[in-house]
């Protein structure tokens, strides 16, 4: 289906996507950690989650008013750059307040990053391929979960929780040959360069579909990021996982994944991303339930139920990218997938807040209490995403 070039081309951004994901997953496994070491509340701890989104979400913005000026290659090396050293001062940093700065740094490169590799694999694939493009690039997640989260955890417990992002910062370096060969030069469209700066943000405003996939992404994510952060400190605290079992449940979970995404991206080609996405949507309000409400229990039981919520979180996402990367015409992809990436990040930042605010240490019992609520909240933003998800049309011409 792919050439050997465009299998290159994913494996490369599947490659990016590898380093930030785990940049970002990372803080949920080490929470119980650095609650510990640093001696902070739980909503302090939803600070260092959210600091990441937000600024991911307030970089997305500005970016959106400039990606389509300048060519997608130069601007991926530099914001990979900076991404990649924001990622060591993380690694030493020396209190709270410290990495709270390093992480707010690093969410600026990388969420301008998630929409430039958005935009790259929008641009060489066309609709009727992007749906098993995007499930191929969204292995990433997968393996990040298998291997990335796994060994990061290993490495805080073997050194210390600076050691993961040393290996992250170590990794990213490592990509920067790999991006020079293997990811082609975009010519920039005239109108991208030509127009006046804040065209970009009207046309959006004037266009009922393309508000459509921002709202559209904002319920996803209100959907999923009020639940994510939390996930672990609660199996620990509330349903008895060991804190040395994480791993191993990051590791079922992204197997699921990587077998489950390639398949639902190119069912989402077949069958219809509109179709896809209902069910994973509809499936993921499961797991969300169960995982919120659960109390002291078996592991292998808290494994499968975690296992169900990561593939269904794939089922929801690949279709729904695929979804709103063809919103926007060609020329004008690179402002709006900065955009998406800006809602992403900015719902995400919110949800953690919001959960931050909601859950609670009970000081007697040692629960998180309240997390239930959480889970009402995600089930209930699921469903407005249902609900829209027909409001989003693709304008992307089909190929002859």
């Amino acid at each position: 289906m792919f050439s050997r070039q465009e299998k290159f081309l994913l494996f490369v951004i599947a490659a990016i996507q590898f380093a930030h994901i785990v940049d970002f997953m990372i803080m949920m496994p080490l929470g119980p950690q650095l609650i510990r070491i640093f001696s902070i509340s739980a909503q302090e701890f939803s600070f260092l989650v959210a600091s990441y989104t937000l600024f991911a979400g307030i970089s997305g913005f500005v970016s959106s008013f400039f990606m389509d000026r300048f060519e997608r290659k130069r601007l991926l090396l530099f914001f990979f750059t900076g991404f990649a050293l924001s990622t060591l001062v993380c690694a030493f940093s020396p209190n709270f307040y410290f990495l709270l700065i390093a992480r707010s740094l690093a969410g600026t490169f990388g969420g301008v990053l998630n929409s430039i590799t958005l935009s790259i694999v929008s641009d060489n694939f066309p609709y009727e391929k992007r749906g098993t493009a995007m499930g191929w690039t969204s292995t990433s997640f997968s393996l990040a979960s298998i291997l990335g989260v796994p060994f990061s955890i290993y490495l805080a417990m073997k050194f210390n929780w600076h050691a993961p992002f040393v290996f992250l910062g170590a990794t990213c370096f490592a990509l920067f040959i790999f991006i020079f060969k293997f990811v082609p030069p975009r010519t920039v469209l005239s109108r991208g360069k030509n127009t006046p700066l804040l065209d970009p943000l009207i046309e959006v405003m004037g266009n009922r579909n393309l508000m459509m996939g921002l709202w559209f992404m904002v319920f996803i994510f209100l959907g999923q990021f009020a639940v994510i952060p939390f996930i672990s400190p609660t199996l620990v605290a509330n349903a008895g996982l060991a804190e040395d079992q994480l791993p191993l449940m990051y590791l079922c979970g992204g197997l699921t994944s990587i077998i489950g995404s390639p398949l639902i991206g190119r069912f989402s080609d077949r069958i219809g991303k509109h179709k896809i996405f209902i069910f994973g949507a509809t499936l993921s309000m499961i797991p969300i339930y169960l995982l919120t409400h659960l109390g002291a229990s078996p592991t292998p039981l808290i494994l499968a139920i975690s296992s169900v919520f990561f593939v269904s979180m794939t089922m929801r996402m690949v279709p729904a990218m695929a979804l709103v990367s063809a919103a926007p015409a060609p020329e004008r992809r690179g402002s709006y997938m900065s955009l998406v990436s800006s809602v992403q990040s900015l719902s995400s930042a919110l949800a953690s807040s919001l959960a931050g605010y909601i859950v609670v240490k009970n000081q007697t019992t040692g629960r998180l209490d309240n997390y239930q609520a959480v889970g009402y909240i995600a089930i209930f933003f699921t469903i407005l995403a249902i609900l829209i998800s027909h409001k989003v049309q693709h304008t992307t011409p089909a190929k002859k």
